[in-house]
Parts: C-alpha cells; sequence; structure tokens
C-alpha cells in the first residue's frame, strides 16, 4: 500500500491502565510499528498532532477528557485511524464513538491477534491524500509539552508532516461530461473524487459512511448484508473465511444511523436507503413515495 509504505508507521496509544497500554504497544511494535503511549485524553490530542500517527487507540473512560471528546478533537487535526477500545458495549455507546470520529470500536477485553486483523483492515482502507479522501484540517503550531521518541527503532523517517493533501472541489463547480457519478434520486456520489452531493449540496462524510453509501448505490436494489458490508469495509468481499461478529455487526448498524442522519432519511420512512428486516439494507426504489 502506497500510503503505509510512504509514511512513517507509528501509532499512538492514549489508556490510563498501564497493564493494556504495554499488551498494546506489544501488538503494534509486533505489526511493524512505532509506538506512543500517553495516560490521559489532554496528551493523547497533543501526541497525535505531534507525531500524526497511521493509527491512534483510544480508550473511553480516562481521567480529563474522556475518549470520545478526545477522537472529537484528534478528528479535527488528523487524518490517523482512530481505534476505540472500551469496556462500553451498549449501541448508543457504539453510536457514540464511531460519530466522533472513530474507524472501529472494539469492546474490552479483546483478543490480541482478532486487534491486529482488525489495524490490518483499516490498512486497506482509503486514508486523506488517497483517491480524494478528505483531507486534514491544518496541524496546529502549539502541541503542548514535548513527547518522547516512539519505543521502536523503525522511526527514521520521523513523525509525519501532513503534507499529503487533496484539494476538493467546490459545491458549485461545473462537473465535466465524463465524470462517472453514481445517481439515486436527487443523491449524486462519485467514486473517484469521493465526492456526495444530495440536492446539490456537498455532503460530509466519513470515509465508512461514503464506502457504505458507495457500495449501496453500486448494488442499487440488491440486499446487502450486515456480515457482507463488514466484509467490504475491511476489503475482503465475499471472503468466508474471515469472522464477522456482533460487534461487527452492530458497528455498521451505528454506521447507517449516522449516515441516514446526514442524508435526512428515516428508516420508517426511507427516502434512500431502506431496512430489509433480517436481511441487511438496499436502495430504495427510485419511484417509491417521498
Amino acid at each position: 500500500m502506497s500510503d503505509t509504505t510512504a509514511r512513517a508507521k507509528t501509532a499512538v496509544i492514549v489508556e490510563d491502565d498501564p497493564d493494556i497500554r504495554h499488551l498494546l504497544a506489544d501488538v503494534l511494535e509486533s505489526a511493524g510499528f512505532s509506538t506512543v503511549s500517553v495516560g490521559n485524553g489532554i496528551d493523547g490530542v497533543r501526541a497525535v498532532i505531534a507525531y500524526q500517527p497511521l493509527i491512534t487507540t483510544l480508550d473511553v473512560n480516562m481521567p480529563g477528557i474522556d475518549g470520545f471528546e478526545a477522537a472529537r478533537r484528534i478528528r479535527q487535526q488528523s487524518d490517523t485511524y482512530i481505534i476505540m477500545l472500551t469496556g462500553l458495549e451498549e449501541e448508543a455507546d457504539v453510536v457514540l464513538g464511531l460519530g466522533a470520529g472513530a474507524d472501529e470500536y472494539v469492546v474490552k477485553p479483546f483478543r490480541p491477534r482478532e486487534l491486529r486483523a482488525r489495524i490490518e483492515a483499516l490498512l486497506r482502507r482509503p486514508r486523506a491524500g488517497e483517491a480524494g479522501a478528505p483531507a486534514p484540517a491544518p496541524r496546529q503550531e502549539s502541541v503542548g509539552p514535548s513527547f518522547p521518541a516512539p519505543r521502536s527503532e523503525a522511526d527514521e523517517a520521523g513523525p509525519t508532516t501532513g503534507t499529503d493533501v487533496v484539494v476538493r472541489p467546490s459545491v458549485g463547480e461545473i462537473v465535466s461530461p465524463g465524470d462517472v457519478w453514481l445517481v439515486h434520486r436527487d443523491l449524486h456520489l462519485d467514486p473517484d473524487s469521493r465526492l456526495v452531493r444530495l440536492a446539490g449540496d456537498e455532503l460530509d462524510l466519513t470515509r465508512t459512511e461514503f464506502d457504505l453509501l458507495a457500495t449501496l448505490m453500486e448494488s442499487k436494489r440488491r440486499v446487502r448484508s450486515k456480515a457482507d458490508l463488514t466484509l467490504v469495509l475491511r476489503g475482503e468481499s465475499y471472503v468466508t473465511s474471515y469472522f464477522v461478529g456482533d460487534a461487527d455487526k452492530r458497528a455498521i448498524e451505528a454506521h447507517m444511523t449516522n449516515l441516514r442522519r446526514k442524508l435526512g432519511d428515516t428508516p420508517a420512512n426511507p427516502r434512500y436507503i431502506e431496512t430489509v428486516r433480517g436481511v441487511g439494507y438496499r436502495l430504495t426504489s427510485e419511484h417509491s413515495a417521498s
């Protein structure tokens, strides 16, 4: 993967439990990452701004600001992949975590091999600077206290500079006839530039929300199950040997809730995405009642 190999593989671990911090460092370093570990949300935000890591793990219940608030602040400053690790497993907590900007939500206690597999799956997704994905906000000049060098010696490239930026077209830009857009009613999606427009207005979707919507729009009226959508996001479509658990399916439901909210859609009266009870999701009919 070009982005992974071109940029230093640094990970920031934000966790107040020292035993879990050490376990996460072992998992990430075995996957080839340099690690920076901190014990609270404020220092976690500062470390992410300083190092611009590829991966950030976030505990939820921490001193100072919690993981939800830390994720929101990090997402304003960085395109790092955020993995939220927490003992909170209610659907409302999953929705809150994903809505705050997390890419993955893993319930403690976790299995190290499964966590590593999820990390590897995340790295197969496009990041900012790739294929027109949204670029991160400018980095702040002041990053607070300095941090020690990452634990691994594989840090010759140093912290990333955040220079991989793609300028997105403005909402009012004229689209040339050669551009291929997926269209459903007044919803338009361009897979190449990763732009979505609803009634002419550009929507701000997360990577995962965009990928889910693109999959459904490409599938049209074909139903996609939660397990199928999980594998699509992992980049492992139709590979049946990969495990899809209840937590994965709840995460899809949470992402879908956020996506529908941004579309102004509701499950009871869907205009764009409908639920096929007990099966999954598909696009609504072009001619169904509004």
